[in-house]
């Protein structure tokens, strides 16, 4: 019985390293025709990559030109207002908070961030997101309005 087990034991280690052996020359042999197909597609995959670059340019909506269909964004930047105009069109997608706007309800000193592409020289908005309100400012407003609404509290005199 013992030696039932080692033949068999024996002969799975020589199948198992026969097995490791011809896999290894499958691949020699396979690998340079691979990299040969694999390369031409990678290389085309990287010049897609470039032409379609989106770039992102966040600022103050300034002028919204809807004969033009252009859109004029300016942000600060250290000591200088630096000025960006965006040619817009049907698919630019517009979203002021969650909901989803046209061009139309932009309204100029809106705080704006532009999804452009740059093609012939014209930069092309791909999406313009506007942020809603802050809370911050609308806590404030709160405050101001219950202030306002509270009459004056007396002083408290202290007892002795």
């Amino acid at each position: 019985m013992k030696k039932a087990i080692a033949i068999i034991v024996a002969m799975l280690f020589v199948f198992a390293v026969a097995s490791i052996a011809i896999a290894a020359e499958e691949k020699k042999a396979v690998a340079p025709v691979e990299k040969k197909a694999v390369a031409p597609v990678e290389k085309k995959a990287e010049k897609k990559v470039e032409k379609k670059v989106v770039k992102q340019f966040t600022g103050e909506v300034k002028a919204i030109d809807k004969e033009k269909k252009t859109i004029a964004v300016t942000k600060k930047a250290k000591d200088k207002a630096i000025e960006e105009v965006f040619a817009f069109d049907d698919k630019t997608a517009v979203k002021i908070g969650k909901d989803k706007k046209t061009v139309a309800d932009l309204k100029v000193g809106d705080k704006a961030r532009v999804k452009f592409e740059e093609k012939d020289g014209k930069k092309i908005a791909k999406s313009i997101t506007v942020a809603p309100e802050k809370k911050a400012e609308k806590k404030e407003m709160k405050k101001e309005e219950k202030k306002a609404a509270e009459p004056a509290a007396k002083p408290v005199e202290k007892k002795k």
